[in-house]
């Protein structure tokens, strides 16, 4: 279990690397935008990408991924 646990998390770091490291100033924007944002919209994003994350999780569960 810690073994996937690590694996997503080392695979979430490597994502982000990648945005930092290819597109500082895309990541720039994004953030000023999501400045520009009410608070009840991050949260709903937020929100969205939870759910969306558990959809993943219980997907590659079904797929034959075990822990």
């Amino acid at each position: 279990m810690i073994g996937v646990v690590l694996l997503a998390l080392g695979l979430v770091l490597i994502v982000e690397g990648l945005a930092y490291a290819l597109a500082p100033s895309l990541i720039e924007r994004v953030l000023e935008m999501l400045r520009s944002l009410p608070m009840s919209a991050r949260r709903q994003m937020g929100g969205l990408a939870m759910v969306s994350g558990v959809i993943l999780v219980w997907a590659a569960f079904q797929m034959g991924i075990s822990c």
